[in-house]
């Protein structure tokens, strides 16, 4: 099957260029709280995946179908009613982890958190990782 192309792809645009577009206020202060946290905890350089993603490492899947293709490994989309946090691939189920995490609400694979206030930061870190070491187990995560 011939490889299909994803929507959301690396831009090569600025990411303190879009950082500085965010709005409101407050979310912009948060997402750089949150760029600074996945740069650490990922130790990956931040990419821009699309026009409001920030993405951390990459992998490469082929599904049985035989599609195939590359997506960011983790990251987050300061939107404005809520942060997406892009973590979990949907393929584990890290329950014990988002019950220490705080208030969120969880969509397919990604986290939504109205403000950091909201949750633990270091809860945080440690779901990123285990995010991130799951999906490793599956298709390996390359840096950024």
């Amino acid at each position: 099957m011939p490889r299909s192309e994803n929507k959301t792809v690396p831009t090569g645009q600025n990411i303190a260029e879009f950082l500085a577009t965010v709005q409101p206020l407050r979310k912009a202060d948060e997402a750089q709280v949150l760029d600074r946290l996945f740069q650490d905890t990922t130790g990956f350089a931040p990419v821009m995946w699309g026009p409001s993603i920030i993405g951390y490492g990459r992998y490469h899947y082929r599904y049985a179908s035989g599609r195939e293709g590359d997506f960011l490994a983790t990251g987050f989309s300061p939107r404005k009613a809520a942060h997406s946090l892009y973590i979990m691939p949907g393929y584990a189920d890290f329950g014990n982890i988002l019950s220490r995490l705080g208030k969120h609400k969880l969509g397919k694979s990604c986290l939504y958190v109205n403000k950091l206030s909201d949750i633990d930061l270091d809860v945080l870190r440690e779901l990123i990782k285990a995010g991130l070491e799951h999906l490793d187990g599956m298709w390996p995560v390359e840096p950024t």
